[in-house]
């Protein structure tokens, strides 16, 4: 059963600490801080860049801003990694409310505001909204498109909308700090899914996370087909971590990609070697996937770069998936 937070912590204070973990992320970080130092809110905000060993200007970057503007800090992760940088943020940040964002996202003027009012009308420990992917090329958009629809990444509210209410996880998360510190932050043997893993702990001790289509968080999409291969194998990877570690929390829409790819490929094989009829499980899911992309294009580029966009995101995060290790230990560095 959930408790509210209201209960435990008393009523938010309007302050808000709003933490970015970035890597290589030059090309975007003005945007992003412009977006967050643009706020609209009726209380107090600063923003914390937390910084992994960057190959660009990101850091010289950050560092330039910070001193024009003493609302923001700039503190290093020396790891890398994404939940170390973001453990990092908080010990650092001042704040009762912490709002994540990440280097290539941007926020609406109105969006801590939001955050605030409904952190204090739900009573739950974290709050967030929908993942908006908008792209600037024709790949970049093809995706954005495959990530907004249950045709390309399932059902999720984060990523297609839906009613405000409780959620197992939100998208990115706005947290109340008593809560988040109680929880003891993210786990830093994690590299991907650590938001999932945390909100799952969140939820275990009573905890309400909850989602609300108001706050939207503009999302940068990958711009190449490896780019994003290599970012969906690893959600699927990380995303079995996690159901390891904590049993029961795998459903239907986490177990489509991997039985999709060991159908798929049982297809083409025993059809290749036994007889063409088998062929047609792998025939039902090229058509699937050809559907789907006339269905969510909005103009002919669209409709054709989608096909090779879904392909990449659900074989990708399968394969993540039925190959993931036991082990719990995190790659060396932060990806971008």
């Amino acid at each position: 059963m959930s408790t509210s937070a209201n209960e435990l912590y008393g009523s938010p204070r309007a302050e808000i600490s709003v933490i970015v973990p970035i890597l290589n992320e030059a090309k975007y970080l003005e945007a992003t801080v412009a977006s967050i130092l643009a706020q609209q809110f009726n209380g107090e905000v600063e923003l914390i860049l937390s910084v992994a060993p960057s190959k660009d200007q990101t850091l010289k970057i950050a560092r330039e801003i910070a001193a024009r503007d003493a609302r923001v800090v700039v503190v290093e992760n020396p790891t890398g990694r994404t939940a170390a940088g973001l453990n990092i943020a908080i010990a650092a940040s001042r704040y009762s409310i912490i709002v994540r964002v990440d280097g290539h996202s941007k926020i609406p003027t109105n969006y801590c505001q939001l955050v605030f009012e409904i952190l204090q009308e739900s009573g739950a420990v974290n709050v967030g909204g929908i993942m908006a992917a908008e792209g600037e090329t024709n790949f970049e958009r093809s995706v954005a498109r495959a990530m907004r629809s249950p045709l390309g990444v399932g059902a999720s509210r984060f990523h297609t909308g839906g009613g405000a209410g409780p959620v197992d996880t939100v998208y990115l998360g706005a947290f109340r700090k008593e809560a988040l510190l109680a929880a003891g932050g993210f786990d830093e043997r994690f590299t991907r899914a650590q938001d999932w893993e945390l909100n799952f702990r969140l939820r275990e001790v009573g905890g309400l996370i909850y989602f609300d289509p108001r706050l939207v968080v503009s999302y940068r999409p990958r711009p190449t087909i490896f780019a994003l291969a290599k970012q969906y194998f690893e959600y699927g990877r990380w995303r079995r971590v996690v159901a390891r570690r904590h049993a029961g929390t795998i459903n239907y829409r986490y177990l489509a990609p991997p039985f999709t790819v060991l159908a798929t490929f049982s297809s083409l094989i025993t059809g290749w070697l036994i007889s063409p009829i088998l062929f047609l499980p792998a025939l039902v899911y090229a058509i699937f996937i050809l559907a789907a992309s006339v269905f969510i294009g909005k103009n002919l580029g669209e409709v054709l770069a989608l096909p090779t966009v879904m392909l990449t995101m659900q074989i990708s995060w399968g394969i993540g998936f039925l190959t993931s290790p036991n082990s719990l230990t995190p790659a060396v560095t932060l990806e971008p």
